[in-house]
């Protein structure tokens, strides 16, 4: 028993730390194990300097949240932001996937893809859950402008 909470432990966080938690909220109240939450995370674009994004998601509480046996809800946010000046790392795929972390012990997962709209010069970052078998529509988008004096790198 005492390995599978620890396997549970490495898999649920060792699978976030591209992500920083910057704070939490409580969605129900138990009585003798975690609550519900709602997580908001933040993580760098690694190819683009100057733009952070902020992903809220549900993390499930209970005994099996606890031990990381909880499948949590697909329901996620992404409000990127430019941080500083914009720079690139070279040039960026037109749609690649820049952050993912689990949602549930096997097969879900919430990521985070970006992608170029070249005609706009803006960078567009969407956020969804999929799952092996049944993923889930529930999306949530958010773009980041680039100075016009800076086009865009594309691949």
């Amino acid at each position: 028993m005492k390995h599978l909470i620890t396997l549970a432990f490495v898999l649920t966080t060792s699978l976030g730390a591209l992500a920083e938690t910057v704070g939490d909220v409580s969605t129900t109240f138990k009585l003798l194990s975690p609550n519900d939450k709602i997580v908001v995370e933040v993580f760098d674009d690694p190819e683009v300097g100057g733009v952070a994004c902020y992903l809220s998601h549900a993390k499930t509480g209970g005994y099996k949240g606890a031990l990381g046996l909880a499948e949590n809800t697909s329901d996620a946010a992404v409000a990127c932001r430019q941080v500083g000046p914009i720079s690139f790392k070279g040039k960026i795929a037109a749609q690649d996937e820049v952050f993912s972390a689990r949602s549930s012990i096997l097969f879900k997962q919430v990521r985070v893809v970006r992608m170029v709209d070249s005609k706009r010069n803006t960078l567009v970052y969407l956020v969804y859950s999929d799952k092996l078998i049944d993923g889930s529509p529930k999306n949530s988008v958010t773009a980041v402008a680039v100075p016009a004096s800076q086009p865009i790198p594309v691949k």
